[in-house]
């Protein structure tokens, strides 16, 4: 008999042999790249051999959902390979807990008591006659911590080749997932770019072009951890994509990813690079694409959810929620991207606004990636976070080498703006100052209190800016007030914390509500950006407001206070090592709040590697958010698509500069009134468009200005 993997809408078959050959050669491919070759053949000739039961052939045409996956599980166990059965066993389902092979009985709902459930008898009949080869030795880690992320990479490379090979068949191979341009011919286009900078023309421009050229030499530097420290102002968006480049073409490696928190700033940035390396090389990441495939399904549902995001492209600017949420999950939506960034450049920009509760699991992934899957991180910040001690308690004796340590006096030739105390204001008081500036920039703490200030403001030239705008609509907005600033119009803006890192904009004046002390020296960016006028005219007014801070911001202000007692200057170094030190003092021990690196090493109640209880506890902010999407502009067409379920990956791509990222609270409030309509558990388009206001964006009530970090 010829068993079948998949039947086409139109009629069209794949035999089970020719799936389990095809996903195969993929996962080698993938894992190829952190050596385990082996191991990623292994599970992608194991994984559907399931699929040779009688029971799932009739599932092919209608019939009951069947267990295909403990069958290639059983087979790996055979041959002692534990830790592929256990990537074969969750390849739909997700990785589950290992679970206690002494303790574990048939039908605990972990790997093992899954395993055991299948060896008696508790899986259909199936038929496979092949052999599957014997793989070499896993490396030998010092910790299961370690493993787990290993074991995680392998079921990432299962997962995609799985999806990539369905995906193949389902279209006749008319969906093409290559075609970009080498990595050398980008770096050409990076340095074709640059080149008109050269000779600067002014001492600020001179600086940068040194800041740049240091990036270029030293991305012939071996693989490795890597900060860039690098003042506000100093051109590092186009310094680390340089240095980059340069290093992914010397060491043969796949891919450059951004690390950014803020999607306001992955907007800027990925129209830089856009703008450099052309539109069709940088995949923008967001929230909304992600599905789990069930490929037991078939046509178009089938094809709507292979659509997810993998990071195949040249150039990844995603999210840092993204990023170390995916490398904890056990979802294979979330997992078949990690083998891409094995082999990959790496650069976490602003890295000092990583959550510190969750500093160490977040330190523990970028050490481990560069310590053992041939990885190169960049730490890139103004102000640059202690982080070496956490680094070697993960990996004893890593270096963590400065790229730009030979460029003396730098931090001074950056400095820009006079600080100045503004004690506590009113939003009142705060409007009023804010009126007698022809032009200057506001940044609150929270997205009520700015909506508040910005109804105070004479309305000429006034504007609001915050995550409750869509992207495009926070684009064209930060347009038209560049406009107004390059034209000498009034232009008062009052912002959440998304417009104080990466957004290239000057002010003449800025007020930035108290807060962590890098928050502060980032507003500051965002004053006298371009040197055009005197440190001692261009004034950054540090304040506190007329509410209590959210308690997301106490410890970074309390570190803050610490840092500036006796009227120390935010902008000197000496502050911001007395900020950092603060801040890490005052979180003590509380830096890993989900207790993620203590799971994964002990396990929880005698279960190893609890993969599955761990994704459900982390997460990188405290409140998770869903998408909806706003049907306005392009926004029109794209949500029809949508709703409408042809929401292919470049569809999604398209819709997520037209998505609103809210609370869970905020989105089953407008689902309970009816405003939305749901695409999926994550995501809705947005019915009410009413609720959308032009100026301040979709209209909620809303405390905390946080979810720019998704």
């Amino acid at each position: 008999m010829t068993y079948l993997a998949h039947v086409a809408q139109n009629g069209r078959t794949q035999t089970v042999e020719e799936h389990l050959e095809g996903t195969g050669r993929r996962s080698a491919a993938f894992a190829a790249d952190f050596g385990a070759e082996d191991h990623g053949k292994l599970v992608g000739l194991a994984h559907d051999i399931g699929k040779t039961t009688k029971e799932f052939q009739n599932r092919l045409c209608g019939g009951h959902k069947v267990d295909h996956a403990t069958a290639g599980a059983m087979e790996c166990t055979k041959l002692q390979q534990l830790f592929a059965a256990c990537c074969v066993i969750g390849h739909h389902s997700g990785l589950p807990d290992f679970g206690n092979i002494q303790v574990d009985q048939p039908g605990t709902p972990t790997f093992v008591g899954r395993l055991k459930k299948g060896f008696a008898g508790g899986v259909p009949a199936y038929q496979w006659i092949g052999q599957l080869p014997m793989p070499g030795d896993m490396p030998k880690f010092h910790d299961e911590y370690t493993l787990s992320l290993w074991v995680r990479m392998l079921y990432s490379c299962l997962v995609d080749a799985d999806f990539l090979d369905t995906e193949e068949f389902m279209t006749e191979g008319t969906v093409r997932r290559d075609g970009y341009d080498t990595l050398p011919s980008l770096l050409e286009k990076l340095k074709c770019h640059i080149a008109p900078w050269f000779p600067p023309q002014n001492e600020l421009n001179r600086c940068r072009c040194e800041i740049l050229s240091t990036c270029l030499e030293a991305g012939a530097a071996p693989k490795g951890m890597y900060t860039l420290t690098v003042p506000t102002g100093g051109g590092k968006t186009v310094a680390s994509l340089a240095f980059a480049l340069q290093h992914a073409v010397k060491h043969q490696m796949k891919r450059i990813i951004y690390v950014i928190p803020y999607t306001s700033i992955i907007e800027q940035n990925a129209a830089v690079f856009r703008e450099i390396l052309g539109e069709e090389h940088v995949i923008e990441h967001h929230s909304g694409a992600s599905f789990d495939s069930d490929a037991e399904m078939n046509g178009a549902e089938s094809l709507q959810r292979l659509a997810a995001e993998n990071w195949d492209g040249p150039v990844v600017v995603t999210t840092a929620v993204q990023f170390f949420e995916s490398l904890y999950s056990n979802r294979p939506s979330k997992c078949r991207k990690l083998h891409n960034i094995a082999n990959s450049v790496i650069v976490f920009d602003e890295v000092q606004m990583l959550p510190t509760v969750h500093l160490k699991p977040c330190v523990g992934v970028i050490s481990n990636l560069v310590a053992h899957f041939n990885a190169t991180a960049i730490l890139c910040t103004a102000t640059q976070p202690v982080l070496k001690d956490l680094i070697q308690s993960f990996c004893p004796g890593m270096e963590v080498k400065e790229i730009c340590s030979a460029m003396p006096n730098m931090h001074d030739k950056f400095r820009r703006v006079t600080f100045c105390n503004g004690g506590k204001l009113s939003h009142a008081e705060l409007a009023e100052k804010l009126s007698l500036q022809s032009q200057v920039l506001c940044i609150v703490n929270t997205r009520k209190a700015a909506q508040e200030i910005y109804m105070l403001l004479p309305e000429e030239g006034k504007f609001h800016l915050s995550t409750l705008m869509y992207p495009a609509h926070r684009q064209a907005t930060i347009m038209a007030i560049r406009q107004r600033l390059t034209d000498g119009f009034p232009c008062r803006v009052v912002s959440t914390s998304l417009i104080e890192a990466g957004v290239d904009i000057d002010f003449p004046a800025v007020y930035r509500e108290l807060a962590g002390l890098d928050s502060i020296l980032q507003a500051a960016g965002r004053c006298n950006r371009e040197g055009r006028r005197s440190a001692e005219s261009s004034i950054v007014t540090y304040f506190e407001g007329e509410t209590p801070p959210p308690l997301l911001f106490r410890t970074g202000i309390g570190a803050t206070r610490e840092a500036l007692f006796g009227g120390k200057d935010p902008g000197d170094l000496e502050s911001i090592e007395r900020y950092f030190s603060a801040y890490r003092s005052l979180m003590g021990d509380h830096l890993d709040k989900a207790c993620v690196v203590e799971h994964l090493r002990n396990g929880i109640g005698g279960c190893s590697l609890p993969f599955e209880t761990v994704a459900g506890d982390f997460h990188l902010i405290d409140q998770t958010t869903k998408t909806i999407y706003i049907p306005l502009e392009e926004g029109k067409q794209l949500c029809s698509i949508l709703q409408n379920g042809g929401g292919t990956m470049a569809i999604y791509r398209k819709a997520g500069r037209y998505g609103v990222n809210v609370y869970d609270q905020h989105y089953r409030a407008l689902m309970e009134a009816g405003d939305i309509r749901p695409l999926d558990e994550d995501s809705a388009v947005l019915i009410s468009t009413d609720l959308y206001d032009q100026k301040k964006g979709l209209s909620l009530q809303a405390d905390t200005g946080k979810a720019e970090f998704v």
